[in-house]
């Protein structure tokens, strides 16, 4: 079969992000033939997508092992979704915007006999407005692509908003449902939407050029509303469709910088929170293009920044999550310091009361002191395995366990510590349920 016979085959890399996700999604729905590729993906993404996904871990490959497995897709287009917004531990943000980019166009070069397309996901804006590690790194990505040689198109897209939510704007649609508003210059800042089923539209209008005979493309395009809105806009827009409460409060610029310094050292624990320092300075340089000649080459048209926030889900289940997504941070936060504070107090400054206690109900001194001290160690692992973003999970099934065997102890060796006046076993409960709740909102994607 030629090449002009049949459609072409798109393999998009990662796919288990907010855009790759959705682009998956769409083109399947438009009967390409998709091959996602990430490291890992979601119980959800493995159901939908079955057999066709390919995991791979795409950013720790050298240029060999990356030409190889690319071969093996058997893909015309890739179409490159990788991205991190700013490092994380043992992982730099340029290893994905940029080293990345370098050994995905070296082994595209040396596919044997084929001229793949290359579709690759940047950022809007001026160089000469990039000052983060961030927005430098997309940038130098761009001009590796475009010295490559490399048939390609970029894509630049603005504030992308999708059915999913995900980083800037889970943290968005949260802030819709609080009585928050944005410090003033920062609400004032343009703020261009993107429709994430226009990025689906653009890549299937590649294809089906790729499918007519057209395989060379050397294109920049913005992809966004042609109108100007502003940060304040999209989240009165948000606000609007979540039945959000009228804006209130207005939060000082010191606060957002102070949280997001805090989510600059939450981050060492392998958690990525919204609000970054990186997240903050792209914020505030605001979001800005040009969509013309991405309508030109296209013939398409952008979804307008209220049609596209009009189309967001507005379920109960929606507001739930846009509810709890910022309390999220707090009841993994409060969990972990009171375990590590629950185990630290009894290990020094309580040890000794601690200690009576035990002696008391009838436990020899050496008992008492080996009991303290290991319930103590516990309580402190506990609450680390709790704040570190990998091991979250164990940490809370752990917690309820541990307090369930407390609970349980307490109730045969010493049961009057259940009616003493301050009530600490009681309380027990309610931190139980607060660890379930933990586990059920722990999911990112």
């Amino acid at each position: 079969m030629t090449l002009e016979a049949r459609r072409p085959i798109v393999a998009v890399l990662g796919a288990s992000g907010l855009i790759g996700e959705a682009l998956c999604t769409f083109l399947m729905s438009q009967d390409h033939e998709v091959i996602p590729v990430a490291r890992r993906f979601t119980p959800v993404q493995v159901a939908a997508w079955g057999g066709r996904l390919m995991r791979f871990s795409l950013v720790d490959a050298d240029t060999a092992g990356l030409r190889a497995y690319l071969a093996a897709t058997g893909a015309d287009v890739f179409v490159n979704c990788v991205g991190v917004l700013q490092d994380a531990p043992g992982s730099p943000a340029a290893t994905a915007n940029l080293d990345f980019v370098a050994r995905l166009v070296e082994a595209l070069h040396t596919q044997d006999g084929r001229s793949p397309l290359l579709v690759h996901v940047s950022i809007p804006g001026s160089p000469e407005d990039d000052r983060t590690e961030f927005s430098l790194g997309k940038r130098a990505a761009e001009a590796t692509i475009g010295s490559s040689g490399l048939s390609h198109v970029i894509l630049r897209p603005g504030f992308v908003v999708a059915d999913a939510a995900y980083g800037g704007s889970a943290l968005m649609r949260s802030l819709a449902v609080l009585p928050f508003d944005l410090p003033e210059h920062l609400a004032e800042r343009p703020f261009a939407v993107t429709a994430v089923g226009d990025i689906g539209r653009t890549v299937d209008f590649l294809l089906d050029q790729w499918h007519a005979g057209r395989w060379s493309w050397q294109a920049r395009w913005d992809v966004m509303d042609d109108e100007l809105t502003t940060v304040g806009d999209v989240l009165a827009g948000l606000a609007a469709r979540f039945a959000g409460p009228r804006r209130r409060v207005r939060v000082p610029s010191w606060l957002l910088t102070t949280a997001a310094r805090a989510g600059d050292v939450v981050s060492l624990w392998g958690w990525r929170p919204p609000v970054r320092s990186t997240a903050l300075a792209e914020l505030c340089r605001g979001v800005t293009g040009d969509a013309t000649s991405w309508r030109e080459a296209t013939g398409l048209a952008p979804l307008s920044g209220p049609t596209t926030l009009g189309a967001i889900s507005a379920t109960v289940q929606e507001r739930w999550y846009a509810r709890l997504y910022l309390l999220k941070a707090l009841i993994v936060g409060i969990l972990a310091l009171f375990w590590i504070a629950s185990g630290g107090i009894a290990i020094s400054v309580a040890f000794d009361p601690a200690v009576k206690i035990l002696t008391d109900h009838g436990f020899g001194s050496l008992p008492a002191t080996v009991v303290t001290v290991a319930t103590s160690l516990m309580d402190i692992s506990i609450g680390i395995l709790i704040g570190n973003r990998r091991t979250c999970r164990i940490g809370l099934l752990g917690g309820i366990g541990l307090s369930l065997f407390y609970m349980i102890g307490a109730a045969v060796l010493t049961p009057d510590m259940w009616i003493e006046p301050l009530g600490a076993l009681v309380k027990t409960g309610p931190a139980i349920v607060l660890m379930m709740v933990g586990l059920a909102v722990i999911e990112d994607r």
